[in-house]
């Protein structure tokens, strides 16, 4: 077979293996988010950013430019309506495999093929990164990771009609996050290695960095800051850290943890080798290929800004930086081993350990899959509560950790959701829906509810004779009692005090409960009325029994 015959089958087979794994990598993120709802930040935009006005696209949230993704959730949001996260979902899978596809041209271009394929796999399924493949949100990283690669590759084929690519990617970039600043400066590294010709090029990234200037003039400078001296002085333990844990999740060696990835363990010492490595394979090779300074100096941006404006919650080993801390490293070592021949058993070996690389970063990523699947199970069943209590509901009430039992609902308010609700649908358990829920779900929603609508429950220091209608309960406390909308009267005797304990939808626990009811008292407890048929169920226990009357 002649070379160009081989050459010719090696490039198709590798063609068709990367599309085998961009089905495999799209068939497990559509089957691990497919059921789960919006999360966090995502109500900040369906709340507050429904309208087109400049404001709603421009305004920054923390401190980026987030005008793409609002544009691009307002777009999804009036197409398809808020009733599913699918349809945001499916735009963050396809910019993400548009971002491997990239990212394999770039590496097939100073390594071949087949190491070009094993960076793409290991990028596809990092699962340690699994905020940015699994929440939709994250389509701002996403966007600037694609543009900022198209950008990358445009210049490297220096002609004009792809220097006016290379701007608009650019542009692109940064109108999905801040994020695209760095690409900005790799853009300008790689023009001014080029002296002359760079500089009667370097409108490519004026004109895009001009562009943001306004937003930063209009906007972006009323953005939340965290710059501070103390960050800036330990900002190189910070970046160290933040390379540490990218190396350990690309090469599946770190470990999850709630929402963030486990402090390096082997990547501080693996980030030493490679380093001392790399340095003397400068030395022998006299230097290092030009293409390496740009996504250096990029690296080093990303890290050194998320680090002047680290908090907590923001620590360098959170899962949403691994993927870009992950994109810079292939980027990196795909310049740092460029001209390097890989014999065939080589390839083999290392195909190998990246199938198993693969297999271990699959756990971290069912784990945030499960992670997000109990915010899903919290977030549809407390605004299923909300809209059962619509018609009492004040439109300031909103879901503050005690109430609704996660922290990530601070955005939402009853009027804003029922407004949106009503034109756009509902993401929300139905009331049958969640009588079948989880029951973490379903005791939430009866705390929600119980503030929501909202119960009133009052006890006064006398105890009157009981009327008709009335239910006796033994001493000690029964079977719970059946309540409907309206008012109920709770009266004990003489003796010791006693409990009330309510709920609805929960079935294990009692979600409601007053203790130290003194005796004789009367306990008086009113219901609104609501969308659910479903009553309410009591609990009396007091040694000496009560009288359970409803009006």
């Amino acid at each position: 077979m002649a070379a160009h015959d081989r050459e010719r089958l090696s490039r198709n087979a590798s063609l068709v293996l990367l599309a085998a794994l961009l089905a495999a990598a799209a068939a497990v993120l559509f089957s691990y988010g497919h059921d789960l709802t919006f999360f966090q930040d995502t109500w900040e935009f369906l709340m507050h950013r429904r309208s087109l006005s400049a404001d709603a696209i421009l305004e920054p949230h923390n401190e980026h430019i987030v005008a793409i993704p609002v544009l691009v959730n307002q777009a999804l949001l009036r197409v398809f309506g808020m009733s599913s996260m699918v349809p945001e979902l499916v735009a963050l899978v396809l910019t993400l495999l548009g971002t491997a596809t990239l990212v394999f041209v770039y590496v097939r271009r100073r390594l071949g093929p087949w190491p070009a394929l094993i960076a793409t796999a290991l990028l596809l399924f990092l699962g340690p990164a699994w905020q940015d493949l699994l929440w939709p949100f994250q389509i701002g990283f996403a966007g600037s990771s694609l543009f900022g690669m198209a950008m990358l590759l445009a210049l490297e084929n220096e002609d004009e009609r792809w220097d006016r690519a290379a701007c608009a990617f650019l542009a692109l970039a940064i109108a999905f996050s801040s994020l695209g600043l760095a690409f900005a400066v790799a853009a300008a590294v790689q023009l001014l290695q080029q002296r002359r010709r760079g500089l009667r090029r370097a409108w490519i990234v004026a004109a895009p960095l001009a562009l943001y200037a306004v937003w930063w003039l209009g906007w972006g400078h009323n953005a939340e800051n965290h710059l501070s001296a103390h960050n800036v002085l330990v900002s190189p333990r910070y970046v160290w850290e933040g390379l540490s844990a990218s190396l350990d999740s690309l090469l599946a060696l770190g470990t999850i943890a709630n929402e963030v990835v486990g402090r390096s363990k082997y990547g501080a010492p693996l980030l030493i080798v490679l380093l001392a490595l790399a340095a003397y394979g400068g030395y022998r090779r006299r230097g290092f290929y030009p293409g390496l300074w740009p996504v250096l100096a990029a690296a080093a941006t990303f890290w050194f800004l998320a680090a002047f404006n680290t908090i907590p919650g923001r620590e360098p080993y959170s899962s949403r930086y691994l993927y870009l801390g992950g994109l810079f490293a292939i980027l990196i070592a795909a310049n740092l081993l460029q001209g390097l021949r890989f014999n065939r058993w080589g390839v083999l070996v290392a195909g190998a350990l990246t199938a198993v690389v693969v297999g271990f970063n699959l756990t971290p990523l069912r784990e945030g899959r499960d992670f997000f699947r109990s915010q899903t199970v919290l977030t549809r069943s407390d605004l299923g509560a909300i809209e059962i209590a619509s018609r009492t509901v004040e439109p300031s009430f909103g879901l503050p950790p005690e109430i609704a039992g996660t922290p990530y609902l601070n955005e939402i308010e009853a009027g804003n959701y029922l407004e949106a609700e009503r034109e756009y649908g509902s993401p929300a358990y139905s009331p049958t829906e969640l009588a079948r829920a989880p029951e973490e779900g379903r005791t939430q929603a009866d705390l929600v509810l119980a503030n929501a609508l909202p119960l009133g429950i009052e006890t006064t220091s006398d105890a009157r004779p009981g009327r008709g209608g009335c239910v006796k309960v033994a001493r000690g406390g029964a079977a719970p009692l059946a309540l409907h909308p309206g008012t109920t009267t709770i009266e004990l005797g003489p003796g010791g005090s006693g409990t009330v304990s309510l709920r609805r939808f929960a079935t294990g626990t009692y979600p409601l409960v007053t203790e130290g009811v003194p005796a004789s008292s009367t306990t008086h407890l009113y219901i609104p009325r609501d969308q659910s048929t479903r009553p309410w169920q009591l609990l009396v226990q007091a040694p000496q029994g009560a009288l359970v009357c409803q009006g």
